[in-house]
């Protein structure tokens, strides 16, 4: 038996059939040596540290609680191509999926996880998606051989054995089967057999002969897939968003959510100085009573740690060149310490990385020189360890969402700040989000990507049905957040940034100041913008900072023409779709308002006009 009797306790103490029936046709399926049962308890935690220690898929770096992990150089991102929704029929989400049918994917799969773990050990874990014994939360059963996922999902996820005593026997819980495949010098050899099936008719998904996270880690962005088709047959919202505490003034929290595309600023917004961290990535959103309440699902940060350094990311970098527990993904090592690139530091010449022995010019199979990290190189650290942790991170109620930010990349029309002129409105905001390519995405730059809730990813309904859930849900509440659109990236003609990297935190803080009622605003065809005397006064008061008439009008002049154009490519999006009648009517509006503003004013508005 290769479950002994130790561990078979552990499972029966869950008396939950669907478990059962889970692990028995994993051990059939997968046929590993050996099964480890892994419960909530610090014993069993240390076990899987020192494991993916003995099993070479993490080494101890010089500073205590820090270690590394190398995926292989051919594995490390997101697989999108090999990424599939498995469904009961062909779909048409009026967005572009990768879809295949159920039973044909799940044969395949099966086909190859079939004896992948002979002479390994498989070991089944249990977490919490969100803070235990919540109404939010989720449960997630992951069964893996490796250690390294386990171990990263111990950082990220709450514990999650007692939690599933609590289901009493349901199967109301996520299933994930994960296997590394076969190792040479610890990462996955057959990457052309890589997998990674979601399986939306049975909620349960399949990963295979992957390592990096991105991949592996079912509890992040796969289980997300499952949590949004949960929450539309449930009535509530899984969405791609920070949460954060604006501290707007001295003995006052209001909590922000907020949804950025990559690269757009959504980390360095959770993380602006004064405030604090909630989450920055995924919440999970109830109408709790009449009000909007989310939780953080995850209690770590898997981030990317290009440019995390002392002078733009000071309390991360902290956390990260100190001692705590800490896995380091993909980046240099050198003499037992860590180097990636935009640290601040000079990198040594020769030494390991996700390549093997690297040096100086050495160049991939396809003659490519491979940099001395990697530009995709991860932390894994628990929120918990950085000083602007909020003291709700664990409350099992969640925090009151009191505004929303969508953010974008936009270089030539979107103003800095602008909130929405109603809760219908603010959805058209977050539904109408765009984000131009920047050189970290492989392709042409400058090209407009448009991205639904910067969730466009994992969107896993019909757009259209996406849209209008987040109608409806503001409909339910007493009292709909405030919600506003963003953009940290405007230039002016001779493609110059019109705002500092800091300058963010104003634009945070005048909608703290307008969510708690102490600025007017002025209303524009886009939606309602700062006064200049208040953006004057914020920007002496946080960032020492002269704030001029010339600055204000540059930044905030509404750029008719330019916003045409953009409502232009939104109808060629929307146009074909069955959007929801009051989705269709304020793209009209917008329209309108905006039509007759040009009509009185020309292509471009000062904002002192709409005085």
């Amino acid at each position: 038996m290769v479950i002994d009797q130790n561990n078979l306790k552990k499972i029966e103490a869950l008396n939950n059939r669907k478990v059962m029936e889970y692990l028995y046709d994993a051990i059939e399926l997968c046929k590993p040596a050996k099964v480890t049962v892994i419960t909530d308890s610090l014993e069993d935690r240390a076990y899987i540290k020192e494991l993916a220690l003995k099993n070479g898929e993490e080494k101890k770096l010089k500073m205590e609680g820090h270690t590394v992990h190398f995926d292989g150089i051919k594995d490390q991102g997101r697989d999108k191509a090999n990424t599939k929704y498995l469904v009961s029929e062909k779909v048409d989400w009026g967005i572009s999926v990768n879809t295949m049918l159920q039973p044909e994917g799940v044969a395949e799969i099966r086909e190859i996880l079939n004896g992948i773990m002979e002479g390994k050990e498989m070991l089944v874990a249990f977490f919490s998606l969100g803070p235990a014994d919540s109404p939010f939360s989720l449960r997630a059963m992951q069964i893996t051989d490796s250690a390294y996922v386990v171990h990263s999902e111990q950082i990220l996820y709450r514990p999650g054995y007692e939690e599933f005593k609590r289901l009493k026997g349901s199967d109301d819980f996520l299933f994930f089967l994960h296997s590394a495949g076969k190792l040479e010098n610890g990462k996955t050899v057959n990457v052309d057999k890589r997998r990674i099936y979601i399986d939306l008719v049975e909620n349960r998904v399949y990963t295979v002969n992957n390592q990096y996270a991105g991949n592996s880690v079912g509890l992040k962005k796969l289980a997300f897939r499952l949590a949004i088709q949960k929450a539309n047959r449930e009535d509530w919202l899984a969405e791609h968003m920070f949460l954060m505490g604006v501290h707007g003034k001295p003995g006052r929290v209001t909590y922000f959510a907020g949804a950025f595309p990559s690269a757009c600023g959504k980390t360095s917004t959770a993380m602006l100085p004064g405030q604090t961290i909630v989450g920055d990535d995924i919440a999970y959103i109830r109408n709790i009573n009449g009000e909007m309440r989310a939780v953080n699902v995850e209690k770590g940060i898997f981030g990317i740690i290009q440019d995390v350094n002392p002078e733009d990311d000071p309390l991360i970098y902290e956390a990260l060149t100190t001692p705590r527990e800490v896995i380091f993904s993909n980046v240099l090592v050198n003499d037992g310490t860590p180097y990636w690139l935009g640290m601040g530091k000079e990198a040594p010449d020769e030494e390991e990385n996700y390549s093997g022995r690297w040096y100086k010019g050495k160049k991939d199979e396809n003659g490519k020189e491979i940099n001395y990290a990697h530009k995709n190189a991860r932390y894994t650290i628990a929120l918990n360890e950085l000083k602007n942790v909020d003291e709700k991170l664990n409350d099992p109620m969640g925090v009151k969402v009191a505004a929303i930010v969508y953010g974008g990349r936009d270089s030539d029309t979107t103003v800095p700040v602008a909130e929405s002129l109603n809760w219908s409105h603010g959805v058209f905001l977050g539904a109408t989000v765009e984000s131009e390519t920047t050189a970290a995405i492989i392709g042409e730059e400058g090209i407009r990507v448009h991205d639904p809730m910067a969730n466009l990813d994992f969107v896993v309904l019909p757009l259209w049905t996406y849209v209008g859930n987040h109608l409806k849900f503001g409909e339910k509440l007493k009292s709909s957040p405030k919600v506003y659109a963003t953009n940290y990236f405007l230039k002016d003609e001779n493609g110059k940034y019109l705002n500092g990297k800091l300058d963010k935190k104003v634009w945070i803080l005048w909608a703290d100041g307008r969510v708690n009622g102490e600025y007017d605003a002025i209303e524009t065809p886009v939606g309602r913008i700062p006064r200049y005397e208040d953006l004057k006064a914020l920007f002496k008061r946080e960032l020492n900072k002269d704030y001029t008439e010339e600055d204000y009008v540059k930044q905030f002049s509404v750029r008719v023409a330019k916003y045409l154009a953009k409502m232009e490519r939104m109808k060629k999006v929307f146009g074909r779709l069955p959007m929801p009648e009051a989705f269709s009517k304020e793209l009209e509006s917008q329209v309108k308002r905006l039509e007759e503003a040009r009509a009185r004013y020309g292509d471009v508005i000062s904002p002192f006009k709409f005085i």
